[in-house]
């Protein structure tokens, strides 16, 4: 039995990615074999809003808000986020019209990246090492043979705590080229 970081936390990661890729696919295809592509054109308006609505989370964080259970409103962060995101993808589906929402669309991806990060694989991640740990100090290994077994997956561990330095980051990216990407729908609307 494989017990490595890698096989147990990074590879269920990646097939969780490959499922939101599976399901935008999916979806668009639905659309278009069932003749709603104009549908796929207004998903990104509610997947948008959902997307904000989860910002309830970061807001309760950084204390901006004193409501609401944190434990609940990461939850609801998390269920929003992926949902809008998946809307999105489907609003944008493979359509090459402008560069600012294909901009918008990959932070985006980045942004859902480094929150699964977060929320799948860092907090698995610390539990599986510790638990490596404490099973090779009562093995009676010691804490130099134990730190030699669990070398490759210190560094794994190492390189994916990284990920709050980034995620705020991509998230304001993605926010200002969201914004830059409605505003020119507004600008650029025929009106008549």
């Amino acid at each position: 039995m494989d017990t490595s970081l890698l096989h147990r936390e990074v590879v269920p990661f990646i097939l969780i990615l490959l499922a939101l890729v599976a399901a935008t696919l999916a979806g668009d295809y639905a659309l278009h074999a069932l003749d709603l592509v104009w549908v796929g054109r207004y998903l990104g308006i509610p997947g948008s809003l959902l997307i904000i609505l989860s910002f309830g989370y970061s807001m309760r964080k950084r204390k901006l808000i004193h409501s609401g259970n944190p434990r609940t409103l990461l939850t609801v962060h998390e269920t929003f986020t992926l949902i809008g995101a998946l809307m999105v993808l489907i609003h944008a589906g493979v359509h090459f019209n402008a560069i600012l929402p294909w901009l918008a669309l990959v932070a985006m991806m980045l942004n859902v990246f480094s929150g699964l990060i977060g929320k799948f694989l860092l907090d698995r991640s610390r539990r599986h090492v510790a638990a490596r740990r404490q099973n090779y100090s009562l093995k009676g290994m010691s804490k130099e043979e134990t730190e030699k077994e669990l070398f490759w997956d210190a560094v794994t561990f190492e390189l994916m705590a990284k990920w709050r330095a980034v995620h705020f980051p991509i998230t304001l990216v993605f926010v200002v080229l969201s914004l830059g990407h409605i505003l020119s729908i507004f600008l650029f609307w025929n009106w008549r």
